[in-house]
């Protein structure tokens, strides 16, 4: 409220508008004001400061607003796509890849398939994997000449052509590399000696491939190996098992890179080659298939040839699968067959002998081992080793290695026989069976029956009879198309192990005639 002494006009003025002042006295100097008047003074002056700042925020938006619409917008840099690019510049582009990664790109649709196989760009790698890095600095008339050399061959080819040469000149020296290796045999077994040095030069792998009756394939990769003197074992376990129940069959793959490179590692996702080894039929497991033996958790049985599946007891789930590989022709079976295709071995060539009137009954001699995956039982050679005409019957050959009443050539085993297995949770360890590994080679020295695979102990009804032995007698028995294989042991309760009294091979007529070119 404004005090009394100010004149009308001045309360007018004061509710006008901010511009207008009262008249000053005579002399200039202005009255004194009450605290209602001063306030009123400073409002005023808050009102004139306001109203200025106001219209320069108004001027500011205004231009804002015309530069926003009378400015021409910038528009964004258009993104260029790989697949958009000219068909020249994505070939020039790809000349710059090694050959895997061109093979990859191949992968990514139609048109970068028909690119990638340019006979340009792999005619170019053909031609450098050909001549070294030296000779590049030879005679202009040589390069001409391969220049020349090369239009005749883009002119004349379909697209493709120098892509499958690469590779097929490739795989040709890989293939004769490795073969390289195998030539060295060990005359202790007759087996090639350089087997892990071969498959290490050849990224050499293997996996299985599980199909379920709707023909879903699922691959387990990353086995686990365990190498012996003759044999390779392999163990594949994990957690994501398919249901054994939809399972129809198993296929065993030797894996090599296409294109291998020893100096980086192999990679999975590469362009690899697949070897079938082995086919097995997983309906009807438990009911076709032989047990092995049984511990608290698992159950094994045996798949011909050579193969061991472990399930889960109370569950009918798959806990682990073990391959067992012979180094007979393994190299060969796992790189040189195809997918679909098992390798094919030449046939024998037989030498014939008309002076010898038991040729092929003779000088035979064996290497056995008895293992259980990561512990050795045995370890034996047997030398000249021999059957009479009269002892052939039933389609057989009978080969005697140890003699039952011959003590000096029973064998003791080391340690308790039994199959130790593994997941990514349990360990466990089956008794009374074991991995029998036979190479039997002919006189010669080149190996004639070969394999590997689990087998199982059964308790015989029949005392030992020996006077040396006083203890319960098992019995371990082996059959394949080739032939037989008896053992038998005795149990020592004392001394907590066992001993073989008895070891005999049976050898298949036929195979022997097939071999050497006899009639028994």
């Amino acid at each position: 409220m404004l005090s009394p002494s100010l004149p009308a006009s001045g309360r007018t003025a004061g509710r006008g508008r901010a511009c207008s002042s009262p008249a000053l006295p005579a002399g200039g100097a202005r009255p004194p004001l009450s605290r209602g008047a001063a306030a009123m003074a400073t409002g005023r002056g808050r009102l004139k400061t306001f109203a200025a700042r106001t219209g320069e925020c108004s001027e500011t938006v205004n231009a804002g607003i015309k530069s926003l619409y009378l400015t021409p917008p910038v528009k964004p840099k258009p993104r260029v796509r790989f697949e958009s690019m000219p068909s020249e510049m994505l070939l020039k582009i790809f000349s710059y890849l090694d050959a895997v990664s061109l093979l990859a790109v191949g992968c990514v649709n139609k048109r970068f398939h028909e690119l990638a196989n340019d006979n340009g760009i792999w005619l170019k790698l053909y031609s450098s994997s050909l001549h070294p890095k030296w000779t590049v600095w030879k005679m202009k008339s040589k390069q001409t000449e391969t220049v020349s050399l090369g239009c005749a061959a883009l002119n004349d080819k379909k697209p493709g052509y120098w892509k499958k040469e690469y590779i097929f000149k490739q795989t040709s020296a890989f293939k004769t590399r490795v073969m390289r290796l195998v030539k060295f045999l060990d005359p202790y077994t007759g087996l090639p000696c350089k087997n892990k040095e071969a498959m290490k030069v050849s990224g050499l792998s293997w996996i299985i491939v599980l199909k379920d009756k709707n023909g879903k394939e699922h691959v387990v990769e990353k086995p686990n190996l365990s190498f012996k003197d003759t044999s390779v074992t392999v163990l594949w376990h994990g957690t994501d098992w398919p249901c054994l129940d939809i399972l129809s069959t198993l296929k065993l793959f030797g894996v090599t890179p296409l294109l291998p490179d020893q100096s980086i590692p192999p990679n999975k996702n590469g362009p690899r080659r697949f070897s079938l080894i082995a086919e097995y039929h997983l309906a009807n497991l438990t009911e076709n298939s032989v047990v092995v033996g049984a511990d608290e958790l698992v159950q094994l049985f045996s798949l011909s040839p050579g193969l061991l599946v472990g399930i889960w007891k109370g569950k009918n789930e798959i806990a682990f699968v073990m391959a067992n590989l012979h180094y007979n022709q393994l190299l060969e079976r796992s790189i040189l067959g195809s997918a679909t295709i098992q390798y094919s071995p030449p046939p024998n060539k037989p030498l014939l002998d008309d002076i010898d009137s038991e040729y092929g009954l003779h000088d035979y001699s064996l290497h056995l081992d008895l293992h259980g995956r990561n512990c050795m039982y045995l370890c034996g050679s047997f030398k000249c080793l021999f059957c009479r005409k009269r002892d052939i019957e039933n389609g057989y050959l009978r080969l005697r290695v140890v003699n039952l009443k011959d003590n000096r050539k029973h064998l003791p085993i080391i340690g308790t026989l039994g199959i130790c297995w593994e997941t990514d949770v349990f360990k466990g360890n089956v008794k009374d069976c074991f991995v029998m590994d036979l190479t039997l080679l002919d006189e010669t020295g080149k190996p004639f029956w070969c394999f590997s695979a689990p087998v199982h102990m059964e308790l015989s009804t029949k005392s030992s009879g020996l006077y040396d032995y006083m203890g319960h007698i098992y019995t371990a028995d082996y059959a394949d198309s080739e032939g037989k294989v008896c053992v038998e042991f005795v149990w020592l309760e004392e001394t907590k192990e066992y001993i073989i009294v008895s070891l005999v091979l049976y050898v298949s007529t036929k195979k022997v005639n097939s071999w050497y070119g006899t009639n028994y």
